[in-house]
């Protein structure tokens, strides 16, 4: 296996610029995600490691050796795309050998390396059939497996859970989290899901723009995220924000419309600087709580405007005037749409982000 270097990768299509001088470190065998909205690079990133794109500027390297000009098939890559990409008119087996009857592999080792995969990946009894009498999801099995064969030193995944209903797209994410564990491989995995990016990932690049914003491990992009996009795009449902002022009224004070919070006394020393400035308060829906109390819990009433029963919990969107939040709450409580009903912020856990520069105020 081995790791893989971005050293400020620049991608200019028609004068416009794609990716913004990207640069990130896969270690080997990590498993890393590249997250964000539809067009902010992602794909681009990974099409430019696998040589599909040429690069305006910059460096990638490969197992330390610079790549820029080296083919595709050189770079002993492998890629899943997310339409699968398979050859209709071929068996299962023969989509799994192509590429490495191409590579012109001794008949028996090719024969060996299909049924491992095969059996990797459980579609041992499927070989014989062609894509078309394939499921979604076993025909994602044998892209998988196609790049399986090969044992490349770096897989690349191409949103190849996109085309699947969301059971089997649960189903496929816990498989590729195994083979990676079992594979012991460098994966660099391109989604636009961000719960994927979460579940999957020993890291995370979050892309806005064609700009990184933040690299870091799921559990520090929820619990410190770098900015306010980032606040937002990880976690679902989104993060809160509300925008109001800092005022000083025994300590200080978080205003907002009709809201007024009392701010955490651990967070009050950085905050100090905005007072009686502008300020975004963040805070996720989980942290919105059933009626506590408690010094570091502030009990608010709002209206209810929406309530959405999800099984295993409730998510209820408030409204404050013309600020609202959405809160998950537990499955047994029972707020009427249009009537007053009030919920709790839990002060420790609010985050704060500059209202100009968008970045987050640690505390």
């Amino acid at each position: 296996m081995a790791s893989v270097e971005l050293r400020n990768v620049t991608k200019v299509y028609h004068e416009v610029t794609a990716v913004h001088s990207a640069s990130a470190t896969i270690e080997d065998k990590e498993f890393i995600v590249l997250v964000g909205p539809s067009g902010c690079g992602k794909s681009t990133i990974l099409r430019m490691i696998a040589g599909l794109e040429d690069i305006s500027s910059g460096q990638i390297l490969i197992d330390n050796q610079v790549v820029n000009e080296v083919p595709p098939k050189d770079r002993d890559i492998a890629m899943v795309f997310q339409n699968y990409a398979l050859y209709p008119h071929m068996t299962v087996y023969a989509n799994l050998a192509f590429g490495l009857k191409l590579r012109k592999f001794p008949k028996q080792e090719i024969d060996q390396r299909v049924k491992e995969a095969a059996s990797i990946l459980g579609i041992e009894h499927l070989l014989e059939r062609k894509p078309k009498a394939l499921s979604g999801g076993q025909r994602q099995r044998v892209a998988v497996g196609r790049a399986i064969v090969r044992k490349p030193k770096v897989f690349l995944f191409d949103e190849p859970l996109s085309n699947l209903d969301a059971k089997l797209r649960v189903q496929m994410r816990t498989e590729i989290s195994k083979l990676h564990s079992r594979l012991e491989s460098t994966m660099i995995y391109v989604t636009h899901d961000q719960v994927e990016a979460m579940t999957m990932g020993d890291r995370i690049v979050v892309l806005r723009d064609g700009i990184i914003q933040q690299i870091d491990s799921p559990l520090n992009l929820y619990n410190r995220p770098v900015n306010k996009f980032v606040a937002g795009f990880i976690g679902s449902p989104a993060m809160n924000f509300l925008n109001g002022t800092l005022v000083a009224e025994n300590g200080l004070k978080f205003k907002c419309a009709q809201l007024k919070l009392t701010i955490a006394e651990k967070h009050q020393k950085i905050l100090a600087k905005y007072l009686n400035k502008e300020i975004v308060l963040g805070i996720r829906p989980e942290n919105l709580v059933e009626n506590i109390k408690s010094q570091r819990y502030q009990i608010v009433k709002g209206n209810v405007d929406v309530v959405e029963p999800m099984g295993n919990e409730i998510f209820l969107y408030l409204s404050f005037g013309e600020n609202s939040v959405v809160a998950r709450l537990n499955p047994n409580t029972k707020p009427v749409v249009n009537t007053e009903y009030s919920i709790t912020f839990d002060m420790d856990k609010v985050h704060y982000f500059d209202p100009v520069t968008e970045e987050a105020i640690y505390c």
